[in-house]
């Protein structure tokens, strides 16, 4: 997870850094809460599960210092070149989707099939089920939308467009993306605090990287709005991403404690969202006194885990906590996948009984005619 950068600034705060610190915590905080009651009625495209979580570290260094090396190794602007294309393709399916979610604030949720402009399943390698693509005139505007803005970064890499591909990414990711349960997040949390502190404070490889790589991979900040060169203070989108599935994963388990009422008591989600602000703002708050580089994790991990076990030790429902899960039991997959079959078996066994009707109603229409003949 790339950290907040220093920003090299003195001890008294000035208005510019009061701005930049509100607009960092600001810009993550939103994604974090947007995704998150976006989750609740979004279907998860992907599902961690224990040993995903222990494993996720170690993938994070190899792809970490594998970066490194290629910026070490190769020209950084033939290595941006190549990673920016990559994550443009993902980020503009991001920005149509963000998008399209802020236009249905207006027009309203398009849910009726007749709006359909494309509505088929496609079977994409490596994933088990096929994807329903549904495509509406409101997601058409938003693509063309989604590519100016990638066409504007492409072209300028001017910081907001980056910002917005940012912004896009945080909130698909965390309304998407399903730690599988409260043990699974706490693994996955636990592991990247130590991760983020190795590549940090052990080593120039996060800093060095994330100050390198020129994609939309952080959301940024001017350190001086009004000055005619700008210097950047970012944030990684793993800061935001990470905790943000934790704190979603809590907002559904708030949902699932009340049977997914309508409306319903959100308590853990509150008190570890509160805490994952507050742990940003402890993280620029050292990053401004000592004047170097944080590892963000170093501090959101710790606030988020412990305020949602305070919230569950305080309430008496640790068991009911460790308990959740979102993993669907292979017994439940297989039983979906079965009646599947069986729907579909069944839908081609009636139009076969139709075709069959229809062969028997010509067969005797035919012989009533030789009979008048």
């Amino acid at each position: 997870m790339a950290s907040i950068d220093d920003v090299g600034i003195e001890l008294d705060m000035q208005p510019n850094e009061m701005i930049l610190y509100s607009a960092i915590i600001g810009m993550a905080s939103l994604c974090v809460l947007i995704g998150s009651f976006k989750s609740l009625t979004e279907k998860t495209t992907e599902t961690m599960s224990a040993s995903d979580a222990w494993m996720f570290p170690l993938v994070g260094s190899c792809v970490l210092f594998g970066l490194f090396m290629l910026f070490r190794l190769f020209s950084k602007e033939y290595v941006n070149m190549v990673l920016t294309a990559y994550f443009l393709l993902f980020g503009v399916t991001a920005v149509t989707g963000t998008i399209s979610d802020f236009f249905q604030l207006f027009v309203g949720k398009q849910t009726d099939e007749d709006k359909a402009l494309i509505d088929a399943k496609i079977k994409i390698p490596f994933m088990s089920e096929p994807v329903h693509v549904w495509i509406t005139m409101l997601d058409l505007v938003s693509f063309v939308i989604a590519v100016a803005i990638g066409v504007w970064y492409v072209m300028t890499k001017h910081w907001i467009a980056n910002n917005i591909f940012g912004i896009s990414f945080s909130i698909q990711g965390v309304a998407l993306i399903s730690i599988g349960s409260y043990k699974v997040g706490c693994i996955l949390l636990s592991g990247l605090f130590f991760y983020d502190i190795f590549w940090v404070f052990g080593t120039d490889v996060m800093v060095t990287v994330a100050k390198s790589f020129d994609a939309p991979i952080k959301v940024l900040w001017p350190r001086d709005l009004w000055a005619e060169t700008y210097e950047f203070s970012l944030l990684g989108l793993g800061d935001i991403v990470i905790p943000g599935v934790f704190v979603a994963l809590l907002l559904r388990f708030d949902a699932h404690r009340a049977d997914h009422a309508k409306s319903f008591s959100k308590v853990y989600f509150w008190c570890t969202y509160l805490a994952y602000v507050f742990g940003l703002v402890l993280t620029i708050g050292v990053m401004h006194v000592y004047k170097h580089a944080q590892p963000a994790l170093l501090y959101l991990v710790p606030c988020c885990m412990g305020a949602s076990f305070a919230t569950g030790a305080i309430r008496g429902e640790l068991s009911q906590l460790f308990a959740y899960t979102e993993e669907v039991p292979e017994s439940e997959e297989a039983k979906e996948g079965e009646e599947g079959k069986d729907s579909s078996e069944g839908k081609n066994s009636s139009e076969g009984k139709k075709e069959d009707a229809g062969e028997v109603a010509d067969e005797d229409s035919g012989d009533e005619s030789k009979k008048n003949k």
